[in-house]
């Protein structure tokens, strides 16, 4: 494909910067949004007072978790949900408004 050509491309090029799309999302709700700032801080202090969580996450080895590790790791994919939901709410709605503003630019009404 050409460089001009790719230019038009415009779901080509949307897919190229998803993931800057994306981190100006998460960026301008931590800075914006008081909701999704706590939701965020609870789930870094979870991390931060509980380090077998990201032992967890980044699967290295076997673990065993006692009842109240099991809670509490429950409870940070509940957090981790609700913040990640939040994104994809925020993603959507970009979505949305960057198609209106895309639309009346090329005329269409």
């Amino acid at each position: 494909m050409s460089e001009s050509s790719s230019y038009f491309d415009l779901a080509g090029r949307l897919e190229e910067s998803f993931a800057e799309i994306e981190d100006t999302i998460t960026v301008d709700l931590r800075e914006n949004d008081e909701d999704y700032r706590s939701l965020y801080q609870s789930i870094s202090d979870l991390k931060a007072k509980h380090p077998f969580i990201q032992k967890v996450i980044e699967g290295a080895g076997g673990l065993t978790l006692s009842a109240e590790e099991h809670e509490v790791l429950a409870n940070y994919f509940r957090l981790q949900f609700r913040l990640e939901s939040m994104e994809r709410q925020q993603i959507y709605f970009r979505g949305h408004t960057d198609c209106f503003a895309y639309l009346k630019k090329i005329g269409a009404f």
